[in-house]
């Protein structure tokens, strides 16, 4: 007798599921990253672009709808919006940036500070941490540029970017508490590396990625709150074009019927705000996905 005598009854051969990988775009904010991508260059070649000089006060067609001459209308003014809207996304943008850079660096100095010091500095760093951030930042800014005088570019990107910093140098506080004591970082310290030497060399690639989304956040809070300043007529003053700063004419705007004036910029602005949230929150997933399959 042998094996082929024997037939097996009532099994059916399984066939396992192909893996199907998804496709690379899926789940990545695209969409948002192109219109910011399509904005952000229309700010930087708006020489290239603009219809009109947008400093210019047009007294004869002040309060225009959108036509063919004037592709968005005039402002109060007089002037272009058009060529307002490209030509103030810069300074907007570069708000957001600068202020950015200026929070992230106190941030990831402070945090890592408070990280490697002893437990009773770090306790004295995180309460004064805590204290700024039970105050108001609104608050806070409007002291600050109060102090600094009359606002320029320069000056509301240090007020906001000196008021900002707070949250994000919390996580890296705790991402350095983490491995601080680590054996890479302790041979760093016994061979003679200095505080940024182990700071870029060692803490830095491991707390990145996890603060990688708050700064892109803080790009968002900084336009914001520059357009809120400018809004409330404590900001950029008219003569420095920015999208804030288009918005504070809203007043008048509303009193003589040009809803273009307050429509044009608010829609670009809340447009990048949107998608600079979009890929923040794609961020802080991407984050929370590696830690969670770690």
């Amino acid at each position: 007798m042998t094996d082929n005598d024997f037939v097996l009854v009532g099994i059916k051969p399984i066939k396992l599921p192909e893996t199907i990988n998804p496709p690379w775009w899926r789940g990545r904010p695209l969409f948002s990253a192109a219109i910011l991508a399509l904005i952000i260059l229309g700010c930087i070649f708006a020489n290239s672009i603009m219809t009109k000089d947008p400093t210019f006060m047009d007294l004869l067609n002040y309060s225009k709808a959108p036509n063919s001459e004037f592709l968005f209308g005039t402002d109060t003014l007089g002037r272009d919006i058009f060529s307002m809207i490209w030509y103030g996304g810069r300074i907007s943008l570069f708000i957001g940036v600068v202020a950015t850079l200026i929070s992230t660096t106190i941030a990831v100095i402070f945090g890592s500070i408070s990280g490697l010091a002893p437990d009773w500095l770090d306790t004295l760093m995180m309460r004064l941490t805590e204290i700024f951030l039970s105050v108001p930042t609104l608050l806070v800014v409007v002291i600050l540029q109060a102090i600094l005088g009359k606002a320029n570019t320069v000056s509301i990107s240090i007020v906001i970017g000196v008021t900002s910093w707070m949250s994000i140098a919390k996580v890296i506080r705790t991402e350095v508490r983490q491995i601080r004591n680590s054996e890479y970082v302790i041979a760093s310290g016994c061979m003679g590396g200095g505080f940024f030497h182990i700071l870029r060399k060692h803490l830095a690639p491991n707390f990145v990625s996890s603060i990688m989304f708050m700064v892109v956040m803080n790009i968002r809070t900084a336009i914001v709150s520059e357009s809120t300043l400018s809004f409330m007529g404590i900001g950029l003053p008219l003569e420095i074009i920015s999208w804030g700063s288009m918005l504070s004419l809203s007043e008048k705007a509303l009193l003589s019927g040009s809803w273009h004036v307050i429509l044009v910029p608010g829609v670009f602005l809340t447009v990048t705000l949107m998608c600079i949230t979009n890929i923040g929150n794609y961020l802080r997933s991407e984050v929370n996905r590696k830690e969670s399959n770690m």
